[in-house]
């Protein structure tokens, strides 16, 4: 059952994580937090082992933590759940990309994705970030001072809200890259 489980988890992976092995981290972050087959720090060395070796980070690290939850068979479950949708994918757009890749509704499309894409590695690595740069309970405390104040303001969304208003005055650009751009923010920032 295990393996079933780490392969329809990484298949999901697989699927979702589009822009590069670097957009495989969050979902793992979601991983470590769902299921707890590794820790959060093993999370941080298994990106720094993943990073060092030959290969594309999301099957090293697909690989690594089916193997460490469920022994080889986990690491070829884990490993061939993050490849099929690539393979697929692949193999569908190299078939027709040619016909549509000049096509305004592709280019919107890849336009769109960029910026979530941008932002999901930014999230995983602020969150590599906080792991590594601070001890446990220095991270525990900063969370905690930041709960209490947010608990009355939510300064988040007020400092947002400034900026965006403060270059929609200045520039007056098009409202799709505020809005855009605070997608960004909000994901990066978890609002």
């Amino acid at each position: 059952m295990i393996y079933i489980i780490l392969f329809l988890e990484f298949l999901k992976i697989g699927l979702f994580s589009i822009g590069g092995g670097l957009a495989t981290l969050p979902f793992l972050k979601e991983l470590v937090n769902k299921y707890g087959w590794i820790t959060s720090q093993e999370l941080i060395d298994m990106i720094a082992i993943a990073e060092s070796t030959p290969g594309p980070i999301g099957i090293n690290a697909a690989t690594y933590m089916g193997y460490k939850t469920a022994g080889v068979f986990g690491g070829i479950a884990a490993t061939l759940g993050i490849v099929v949708p690539a393979v697929i994918i692949v193999s569908i757009i190299a078939h027709y990309f040619m016909k549509f890749n000049e096509h305004k509704t592709v280019k919107s499309a890849f336009y769109g994705l960029r910026p979530a894409v941008t932002g999901m590695i930014a999230a995983a690595g602020f969150e590599v970030a906080l792991v590594s740069i601070f001890n446990t309970n220095i991270s525990v405390q900063l969370n905690n001072l930041i709960k209490l104040i947010g608990s009355f303001i939510n300064i988040k969304e007020l400092i947002l809200f400034i900026v965006i208003f403060y270059l929609l005055e200045k520039y007056k650009k098009h409202p799709i890259f505020y809005l855009i751009g605070a997608a960004v923010i909000g994901i990066i920032f978890k609002f």
